[in-house]
């Protein structure tokens, strides 16, 4: 089995949450099942449902970020040696061509992904579009609106 990349940074972000969920919100939810289950008829009790809702959703949250970190290679984007081209880990800047705002994507791992703060998938297509590639490059993508082309303005290992 092939395993997924993973940032260090990302890695401690789904540790940091795996221990939230296994030291504050399992024993709340525990605790909140026991309340329930002392209000008598559980076949009618609302709060025992949606506490052992809570426990499901919890519970399966924790086994997904067990298997995601126990089959993810770690990859300190810091320590990679400077090369000028886009890898795993690389902070792109990008400028449209059509004209606009420049953007700054990490390329990271699936599981770490989150384009509201610049943290792009290194499956996403536009990812894919840019490893390889060098800064003067231009990568075209293909997008719902059509064919969009950038041009690689700088490449960083932070």
């Amino acid at each position: 089995m092939k395993r997924a990349p993973l940032t260090k940074v990302g890695a401690e972000k789904l540790r940091n949450e795996l221990r939230r969920l296994k030291t504050e919100e399992r024993p709340r939810i525990i605790q909140a099942i026991a309340e329930a289950r002392a209000h008598g008829d559980l076949s009618e009790n609302a709060e025992y449902a949606a506490a052992r809702e809570a426990q499901s959703f919890a519970e399966g949250r924790i086994k997904d970020i067990e298997a995601m970190l126990s089959n993810s290679e770690i990859i300190d984007v810091a320590a990679l040696p400077s090369i000028d081209r886009v890898v795993f880990g690389a902070t792109v800047e990008l400028v449209p061509e059509e004209g606009g705002n420049k953007v700054i994507y990490q390329l990271v791992g699936d599981a770490e992904a989150d384009i509201k703060v610049g943290l792009i998938s290194i499956s996403s297509p536009i990812a894919r579009a840019m490893v390889g590639k060098s800064e003067g490059d231009i990568v075209e993508v293909a997008a719902p609106g059509g064919i969009r082309s950038y041009e690689i303005v700088g490449i960083k290992y932070v």
